[in-house]
């Protein structure tokens, strides 16, 4: 993550937020409508018990607009906010909405495993606009 620099758009998704202490791309797979990964844009730290308070203030704060805007856009039930890091070691925060008729409601979603087919790219389109003028 460190070393792609700050890409629009990558294999996996396109920028949303180009904040100061982050970026937030919106997933291309459609595992779940508004996934969606914030990205720490510092020098590389693994976790957020790295960061300084100011970092971690922006960091929050850029993580939380982020999720402000997916509930604003796709009103979820609830937003889960997910740190993990164990494949890839890189601080970045995972934005799962979670909707009443979700794979799982009321229980943790699995992360399913394999290939994910990817949006319709109009739809993708769409949503990415919409987010980036909430933003």
């Amino acid at each position: 993550m460190c070393g792609q620099g700050r890409p629009e758009e990558n294999e996996y998704g396109v920028r949303v937020l180009a904040g100061e202490f982050s970026d937030g791309y919106l997933q291309r797979a459609s595992w779940q409508r508004g996934y969606t990964v914030v990205i720490w844009r510092g020098r590389h730290v693994a976790e957020p018990t790295e960061l300084s308070d100011g970092e971690a203030v922006g960091y929050w704060r850029e993580v939380l607009r982020v999720g402000a805007a997916l509930e604003r856009h796709y009103r979820p039930v609830k937003l889960n906010y997910q740190i993990l890091g164990n494949a890839v070691p890189h601080l970045h925060t995972h934005l799962v909405p979670r909707f009443a008729d979700d794979p799982a409601p009321g229980r943790p979603l699995p992360f399913p495993e394999g290939k994910r087919p990817d949006l319709p790219e109009e739809q993708l389109r769409r949503d990415v606009l919409a987010l980036r003028s909430l933003l």
